[in-house]
């Protein structure tokens, strides 16, 4: 494959694909289907939808998943580990700046002022993707039930987020040999015939290559290296520095989290936007906010997010080290445990693509699992909601700690996201800008 496709061109466009991928996982594969598919043509759209939804049958972000299968499609390992590197890589330079920023100026007033817009303004945006998801997931009433219960489960019963996933993935799972009628919101694509034009498709109706067929040897031998590289941080953290460390606390938090995250960004960062405030208490509600604007505006995976936590986190628990260097290292700590696992799901997992996805079971545990995503995702929309528009430091919701300028903003991004369909990123300059001139004419925010 490496002679069908020179490698160096690659590199470039994987590249270009990284400095496009905006707007989270919809734009980031809406990019990659434009360029790897209508541009290029070495992929066809047959082996395009059969990788995403291989993809999306995985924990973790599926664009970024994506980018590494058909990069380890085009190139074996060495492919694959470009395509993901260069795809994380620009967020994580951004992001690691903005977080500096928001370190150590985000205490000045007129900077409140911008974050203070900013986080009303994503606010709207969670709120779209709850009802952007589920227009796509809630097709029958047996989906429209699973998500009220995961709403009822986590945002009341305060279940974990993993439990939730776990239990939504058997009933589908399950309920496929019941009536898998309830579950034809299973996102699932007429995969049709191979299109041998397309450079990747061409090569393989010749010979499937080496890399591409199954071996059980090959996948544990990758299992076993992968595992080895990506825990490694985890047990030197661990033995270093001890349990109770900050970047032990990071490695472990993130590592877990990588293993569970299905459902997308907006699903996990319910489970994380909780644990990194309630349980660690790294950051306060507000600053999630910031964090998840910080992410919603720089190209990358929206779960880039992990490495403005883990920055803040290490921060302002630095030990010995200096406050910005604990902090870079907290947020590369996080990025690394995040971001290395989906590399040893494609390296193992990718041979086994065609058996995983004709399987109609494993496709209705996903519809399933994707409904009680939307539930999830608005639990994460009340609770920011609850932290944003009310004063007082646990954000009671009644009337006389409505926040107004903060309702106003909110309400001003609704209003523009849904009825004027204003783009994202248009929408958090333009209320963070608002932020800043309250901030001026009042003094306060």
């Amino acid at each position: 494959m490496s002679e069908a496709v020179p490698f160096r061109d690659a590199v470039w466009t994987w590249a270009r694909v990284a400095a496009l991928s905006f707007g989270g996982p919809a734009g980031q594969i809406a990019v990659m289907h434009r360029i790897l598919v209508e541009e290029k043509r070495w992929i066809g759209e047959a082996r395009f939808l059969h990788a995403l939804n291989y993809c999306m049958l995985l924990p973790g972000p599926e664009a970024h998943e994506l980018a590494i299968y058909i990069g380890w499609l085009m190139h074996r390992v060495r492919g694959g580990i470009v395509a993901g590197v260069l795809f994380v890589l620009p967020g994580l330079i951004t992001l690691g700046i903005l977080s500096w920023v928001y370190a150590a100026f985000g205490q000045i007033g007129i900077v409140q002022g911008l974050f203070f817009g900013l986080r009303a303004a994503v606010l709207a945006v969670v709120l779209e993707a709850v009802v952007r998801i589920g227009k796509r997931a809630l097709k029958t009433n047996a989906l429209v039930a699973i998500a009220a219960i995961a709403f009822i489960a986590i945002f009341i019963l305060a279940l974990p987020f993993p439990l939730i996933v776990l239990g939504a993935g058997l009933i589908g799972f399950a309920g496929n040999w019941i009536a898998p009628q309830w579950f034809a919101g299973a996102p699932q694509h007429q995969t049709g015939k191979s299109d041998n034009t397309a450079i990747i498709d061409a090569a393989f109706a010749r010979e499937i290559p080496s890399h591409v067929r199954p071996s059980w040897s090959r996948a544990v031998f990758v299992a076993v290296i992968g595992g080895a590289i990506w825990l490694a941080p985890l047990a030197a953290a661990f033995f270093a520095l001890g349990k109770e460390n900050v970047f032990t606390a990071i490695a472990i938090f993130n590592s877990k989290m990588a293993v569970v995250t299905f459902g997308g960004a907006y699903a996990v960062l319910a489970y994380m936007a909780q644990q990194a405030v309630e349980y660690y208490h790294w950051l306060k509600p507000d600053e999630m906010l910031v964090g998840l604007g910080f992410a919603e505006t720089t190209p990358g995976p929206l779960i880039s997010v992990v490495q403005f936590v883990g920055f803040m986190a290490a921060f302002r628990n630095p030990g010995v080290l200096d406050p910005v260097l604990a902090g870079t290292l907290g947020g590369v700590l996080a990025m690394w445990s995040t971001f290395v696992p989906p590399f040893i799901w494609i390296f193992v997992g990718g041979p086994y693509i065609e058996a995983l996805i004709g399987n109609k079971s494993l496709h209705a545990a996903l519809s399933a699992i994707t409904a009680a995503i939307v539930g999830v995702i608005l639990n994460l929309a009340v609770w920011f909601g609850v932290h944003l528009l009310f004063h007082g430091e646990a954000g009671q919701p009644t009337l006389s700690a409505i926040d107004w300028p903060a309702l106003v903003l909110t309400l001003a991004a609704i209003l523009a996201m849904f009825r004027f369909k204003v783009g994202m990123i248009p929408t958090l300059a333009a209320c963070s800008a608002a932020g800043a001139l309250y901030y001026l004419a009042v003094g306060a925010v």
